[in-house]
């Protein structure tokens, strides 16, 4: 079997593979060999990847080592299992989360421009996260990660996702439980039922002084209205990911007031490859021995 990684790839990451394994590479610029595109399992880590998906014939597999799979699914053919990243970010997002709640509540951005500016803030009054109600909008492993990490300081926490079950609030419940959201914070797949979820209406729904944390997908929210929103004064946001990214130069976003940035880099630590491909070497066991794969988004048909 053919297993296709991108050039580069460490073999201290692939050791313990099958013998029956043999793996190629893709290039990370220009054509790829013949050989590689005669794979049947791929680990798809670059955007550029996507565009070869309906040139390999014998395509089975393709594992991605993100979470969110918005970037490929459109492109997987017929017949091909697509399995996502879930476990791979759940402790490096959800302890940005965590940093990125308590970095506006202690204004670490007002005095890190402050320093910068070497001027001495003396009149602001910090805030605490102990108290908080949380409402979690996507409460899958990165999710559940996060109520782990934010419990410990006392927060009060609505874990809400698209369907609603035992314990955890649906989507169409959101009219009723923003009015009393502290900090909203977002973690769910970008499809077309979520984008642009965080709407105008949505934010007047939240309390003023509301917090809104990204760690999901920038077209989860409207940037128009989240703009509107700040400059109003109503609310205080934190984003690791934007629409478009990078963001560019002169997007009014970058002047927004009460609005740190991150330019989506919560899930990428040092442990990150070393997670991603304990899971692709899982994913290859379980595939030659016949036996379900995880994670998996979109079945063969």
């Amino acid at each position: 079997m053919k297993l296709a990684v991108l050039e580069g790839t460490s073999p201290r990451l692939l050791a313990g593979l099958d013998p029956q394994v043999e793996v190629v590479y893709f290039p990370a610029r220009g054509e790829p060999a013949a050989e590689a595109l005669e794979a049947e399992f791929l680990v798809a880590t670059r955007q550029f990847m996507t565009g070869y998906l309906s040139r390999m014939p014998r395509l089975r597999v393709v594992q991605t080592i993100s979470a969110g799979v918005d970037w490929i699914r459109p492109h997987v053919p017929p017949g091909v299992i697509l399995a996502d990243g879930r476990g791979v970010h759940d402790v490096a997002v959800s302890e940005w989360v965590l940093a990125a709640i308590l970095a506006q509540l202690k204004l670490v951005p007002e005095f890190a421009r402050a320093q910068g500016e070497r001027r001495w803030l003396g009149s602001e009054r910090l805030d605490e996260l102990y108290g908080k109600r949380v409402l979690l909008l996507g409460y899958g492993a990165i999710g559940r990660a996060t109520a782990a990490r934010l419990r410990p300081f006392g927060v009060r926490i609505t874990p809400v996702a698209r369907r609603r079950r035992p314990g955890v609030r649906g989507l169409d419940e959101l009219p009723g439980l923003l009015p009393a959201a502290d900090v909203v914070v977002l973690l769910l797949p970008l499809t077309e039922e979520t984008r642009g979820l965080v709407n105008g209406r949505f934010l007047e729904l939240l309390p003023e002084g509301a917090l809104l944390v990204n760690a999901g997908r920038g077209g989860l929210v409207d940037q128009q209205a989240l703009l509107a929103a700040l400059r109003a004064g109503r609310l205080r946001a934190s984003l690791d990911v934007t629409e478009p990214e990078p963001l560019p130069p002169d997007h009014p976003l970058w002047g927004a007031p009460g609005l740190w940035i991150s330019p989506h880099r919560a899930a990428i630590v040092p442990r990150l490859r070393r997670r991603g491909y304990a899971l692709v070497r899982e994913q290859v066991r379980r595939y030659l021995a016949g036996e379900p794969l995880l994670n998996v988004v979109v079945d063969s048909y």
